[in-house]
């Protein structure tokens, strides 16, 4: 099914949403209507800047003549609001994670195929324009078979940034464990070579009392985490995310006849590809390092946040609902991306054993876990539930937090 009708958007969140609102526009068929936050002071003089109706009540926001939302509210509250948007008859894009719980992968999964709406999940990193052409070298048999891969998305901040990021001590970035931002760097993986994963085993690297940065924060949680993961073809990859030194966003994918990355230094979105000389054609080169271009839509892509990434999402999320199709990052693969995350840190709290990652395209094997509400959100600790860190329940250091509540003071944050 196709439209010429513009598709009337809002979105919810708007640290993260002001991209997604100013890129919803009629270059992608798409009308921004509405805008929602419960932080007035930044909600207010965007809905202005924008001519668009603003709300402080997400009940109220459904209620409004809108066809899609994109939600970029905080990471472990999405499954609930998706949940309650089809439920309203609405669209959804949701920013990752795409749940918190497997309970909620379960519930969220159950309520768009009872839904006829779209569900896309809003993962960007698999659209960098390197990780596209990976794709498509891939699709077309250049490097053979899928063997092993590595996704690292390595993101250190500095004290200010990271408080000005995490308004209030129970802010999400606080105390999120380590292995749960995951989809950044297994999201590219599974988009270049159409695997699964299978199985986990988690390995979180402890809070370090001597980061001095890490001690300005009001931070509780780990400085970083490795996870294996085991796909449904039998290949390995390795993922290495979040607060070590060394910034970096870098994909390798290894088949049986080639290798493909990224550039880990200088221009990092130029790729690299090997063939050995028994593997490759005669006259064909062993190794190209070249920029690519992106497949569709360059000079727009190009100018998009994320390496582009950010245009690729509403893009196809535009493209799917003119389609009534499901977009390739549906909720299938973004509850089986997130999850990862959950039983990896479950590996890691228990000896970094190996976890199956259940397979929830199987309604079976999802009524297993429909009960499965197990969370290391400190506000609603329970018996069984694990704390942010490995460590047990850490607080933020006297000068840390003395620092964060001066800097959320200056940028308007009126809460703790």
């Amino acid at each position: 099914m196709t439209t010429d009708k513009p598709i009337r958007v809002g979105v919810v969140g708007l640290r993260r949403g002001e991209g997604f609102a100013r890129g919803a526009g009629p270059h992608l068929g798409m009308q921004l209507v509405a805008l929602c936050d419960i932080w007035e002071e930044r909600l207010l003089p965007l809905g202005k800047a924008l001519n668009v109706a603003t709300y402080t009540d997400y009940d109220r926001f459904l209620e409004r003549d809108i066809d899609a939302v994109i939600l970029a509210n905080y990471f472990h509250q999405h499954a609930p609001l998706a949940i309650k948007a089809l439920a309203a008859g609405k669209h959804v894009m949701s920013e990752t994670s795409a749940c918190f719980t497997l309970k909620q992968g379960v519930e969220l999964i159950e309520a768009v195929e009872k839904s006829d709406r779209i569900y896309m999940f809003a993962e960007n990193y698999p659209y960098m324009v390197f990780n596209q052409e990976m794709r498509r070298l891939y699709q077309a048999g250049v490097v053979g078979e899928f063997r092993y891969g590595e996704g690292e998305y390595v993101h250190p901040m500095a004290a200010e940034e990271a408080n000005r990021l995490a308004p209030g001590v129970n802010h999400w970035r606080n105390w999120l464990p380590a292995t749960y931002y995951n989809t950044h760097s297994l999201a590219p993986v599974m988009y270049i070579t159409d695997t699964w994963p299978v199985r986990v085993n988690g390995f979180v690297i402890a809070r370090d009392w001597q980061d001095e940065q890490y001690n300005r924060t009001a931070k509780r949680n780990d400085q970083a985490s490795v996870i294996m993961v085991r796909m449904d073809n039998g290949a390995m990859v390795k993922l290495l995310q979040v607060g070590l030194r060394g910034h970096g966003v870098w994909v390798r994918i290894h088949g049986n006849r080639g290798l493909m990355e990224n550039l880990r230094w200088g221009n990092t979105a130029m790729l690299r590809v090997r063939r050995e000389p028994f593997d490759k054609e005669p006259g064909e080169p062993v190794e190209q390092i070249y920029t690519p271009e992106f497949p569709v839509h360059h000079q727009e892509a190009t100018r998009a946040g994320h390496g582009g990434g950010d245009f690729f999402m509403d893009y196809h999320f535009a493209e799917a609902i003119r389609r009534h199709e499901p977009p390739y990052l549906d909720v299938y693969r973004g509850v089986a991306m997130s999850i990862v995350g959950i039983l990896a840190y479950r590996s890691a709290l228990d000896g970094s054993n190996t976890v199956v990652v259940p397979d929830f395209r199987d309604k079976a094997v999802r009524a297993q876990y429909a009960n499965d509400d197990w969370s290391p959100d400190p506000t609603t600790h329970r018996d069984g539930d694990p704390w942010p860190s490995v460590l047990g329940p850490l607080e933020p250091t006297t000068e840390g937090l003395a620092y964060a509540r001066e800097v959320w003071r200056e940028m308007g944050y009126k809460g703790e």
